[in-house]
């Protein structure tokens, strides 16, 4: 008779550890994939590691221009980090932050577009509430049907993604300027309307502000609101929340509608106040990012923001150590994949253990 093998090692999840334990594992994850960024360069190009480490750096603080463009892309991808958040701590997993914020975006750029001779005392305001309605009904109707029907919310707001990327698409066809490029290019850009104001000197500014307005607002509704209480608990069980009276399909249709307008809201910050045009790659894959961004941040909007300047400085650092030695744009993209492989491997650590079977401390003995 054959014995199964038992295996050497299994998983187990950690109890309760001291929080210096989790950042002192994510500090040596982020050294350890700086370290093998450097080192994947080095192999590549020759250069010395230092300079491809001080490079890493300039891609984000070399000058006040690259600082603000920092700023600009960690507020972007915290907007519709949040915007997921409310939804992921309900366990209704909303995979469809880049469609919701595709529809605000294509929203915002319709008013531009269709309200040129408007002054912008009309255009703007009209911009926020489409593009907040658009993302709510974006992320309103996979939450009909989850509360409804009980469907995969994961399949259901993908696939939205896609046919909001179809729509853009479209669109852009259709208001294409100059006619037979496919692109619209610059929205208004003599009479500037639909452009959002200019503040301290900055086109971010703006952004950055309304972002940070965003955070504290979120952080207060999850922690002290009764919605956040609700949400809280049917995420932990929706047996229970239906025990003590909380509607189930009324948290989880107001969560995904809150949800898709925060992130329509982020459409309307990238067309309105920083790219003043609309293509499909203009949310450039936040949607999906976020999702890392809530996880790592354990939905704390607070720890959110230290999680979203980590990753865009990364992100940041990679890409100009692709322009700076000459590679495509496909090399900064590997590096991303590096560090965020390894981020994530700390995040397994800190959550999980490796303990050693009976028949492996045996053989040890």
């Amino acid at each position: 008779m054959n014995k199964t093998r038992e295996p050497l090692f299994h998983i187990v999840k950690r109890g309760e550890m001291p929080w210096y334990f989790g950042w002192s594992v994510r500090a040596v994850s982020i050294v350890l994939a700086l370290a093998c960024c450097g080192l994947i360069t080095v192999l590549v190009t020759s250069e010395n590691p230092i300079k491809i480490f001080s490079t890493i750096i300039d891609g984000s603080f070399g000058s006040s221009r690259k600082f603000m463009v920092l700023l600009q892309n960690t507020a972007m991808l915290l907007c519709i980090a949040l915007a997921l958040t409310p939804a992921f701590k309900m366990r209704f997993w909303n995979i469809g932050g880049e469609g919701q914020a595709l529809a605000g975006a294509l929203a915002s750029a319709a008013c531009m577009i269709l309200m040129k001779d408007q002054p912008n005392l009309v255009v703007i305001p009209c911009m926020v509430v489409t593009s907040i309605l658009a993302g709510a009904l974006w992320g309103a109707v996979p939450a009909f049907f989850k509360a409804r029907f009980g469907t995969n919310e994961t399949l259901f707001t993908l696939m939205m993604n896609y046919v909001a990327t179809q729509i853009v698409a479209y669109f852009s066809v259709v208001w294409e300027n100059p006619k037979g490029s496919g692109n619209i290019g610059v929205i208004n850009p003599l009479s500037k309307v639909g452009w959002f104001p200019e503040i301290f000197g900055s086109k971010y500014a703006l952004n950055i502000i309304i972002v940070a307005l965003v955070t504290v607002a979120m952080y207060i509704y999850l922690n002290y609101s009764k919605h956040g209480y609700e949400i809280s608990v049917v995420g932990e069980s929706e047996r229970t929340a239906r025990y003590i009276g909380i509607k189930v399909e009324k948290v989880i249709i107001r969560t995904m509608l809150i949800s898709g307008a925060v992130c329509g809201l982020a459409g309307l910050l990238l067309v309105g106040g920083t790219n003043h045009t609309l293509n499909a790659d203009i949310v450039a894959g936040r949607g999906f990012t976020a999702v890392m961004v809530s996880w790592l941040g354990k939905f704390n909007p607070v720890w959110m923001i230290f999680t979203s300047v980590l990753l865009v400085f990364l992100e940041r650092g990679a890409g100009e150590i692709a322009t700076d030695f000459g590679l495509n744009a496909s090399f900064g993209d590997i590096l991303t994949g590096v560090i965020l492989f390894f981020i994530i491997g700390g995040e397994f650590f800190i959550n999980y253990k490796l303990s050693l079977t009976k028949a492996a401390k045996k053989e040890g003995k």
